[in-house]
């Protein structure tokens, strides 16, 4: 995956429009986006969609978080309709983690759904606390985790900023460590680390400036906003031919010779990091439709 598009669940027009974006996940928002009042509505178009449209796109719902009183009747009404994923918000680490993949696993069990189904992307760095969670991913014990997604908007106002971008836009230095935090997270869990939105669609040029940087420090995806960020984030995070090619080259040999710590490539030798970053550099070619 390179993008992710946030959508209202509970919104049709918009949840239409999203399926024909490109984008290569969707996730339903339960959460953020819709009021109190409108989730029990929002779940059963939610359900209604993922059934209708699972084959298509990779699609993950975006629950509420565990503390709220609301997830177990998020993951009842959808688990059902089998999402690829469930987004969890406000995860403050592996616990919560493995508390969401024994829900996930009653519920499977209960629906007659293949176990271990349905995978889980959390989002890492939404409060203060969950700062000090991010190295306990690499000890959790569910296969289920698939990434780890962070975000500076939620972090901005568990602390009280009055903003987390300085006047030339970039982060400022807590938003930095969770950035970084977030990376080296999913570095020891071995799972791909996902780059926050860019709240500000209609700035382009701002957007594929954060997206290069995002590729260059070795995040796998950046997640959007609104379907106009989809074709800049793919023409950032989408691999050159030869790139492309390299990393074939590179992975066919490691994987001829399975026991070797290090191989020859062109009078060049690799190691096993080289491997990883290979195999990382191609999860991010496109795919056909699921």
């Amino acid at each position: 995956m390179r993008s992710l598009l946030f959508v209202p669940a509970h919104d049709a027009r918009k949840c239409d429009k999203a399926l024909v974006s490109g984008a290569d996940a969707l996730i339903l928002d339960l959460e953020d986006a819709v009021p109190d009042a409108e989730k029990h509505r929002a779940r059963e178009m939610c359900r209604e969609f993922v059934t209708a449209h699972r084959e298509r796109c990779r699609l993950f719902v975006r629950i509420n978080a565990l503390t709220s009183g609301f997830s177990l009747t998020d993951l009842e009404a959808v688990v059902k309709a089998r999402p690829y994923g469930v987004m969890l918000p406000k995860c403050a680490g592996g616990q919560d983690v493995t508390t969401l993949a024994a829900q996930l696993a009653a519920l499977e069990a209960r629906e007659g759904i293949e176990p271990g189904a349905i995978c889980i992307l959390p989002i890492v760095t939404e409060t203060a606390a969950s700062m000090f969670g991010l190295g306990s991913y690499a000890s959790g014990d569910s296969p289920r985790l698939c990434a780890l997604f962070w975000g500076g908007e939620d972090l901005a106002a568990d602390i009280g900023a009055r903003a987390n971008r300085d006047q030339a836009g970039r982060y400022t230095a807590p938003y930095q460590m969770a950035r970084a935090l977030t990376l080296l997270g999913a570095t020891a869990a071995q799972v791909p680390a996902i780059d926050a939105v860019y709240t500000n669609f209609r700035d382009t040029d701002g957007l594929k400036a954060e997206a290069a940087e995002a590729v260059r420090d070795g995040f796998t995806a950046k997640v959007a906003i609104h379907p106009d960020q989809i074709d800049p984030i793919h023409e950032v995070f989408t691999p050159s031919e030869p790139e492309v090619a390299w990393a074939r080259r590179v992975v066919e040999t490691f994987d001829r010779s399975p026991a070797a710590g290090a191989v020859a490539i062109g009078g060049v030798m690799l190691d096993r990091p080289h491997y990883r970053s290979a195999q990382r550099l191609l999860a991010r070619v496109p795919s056909q439709p699921l």
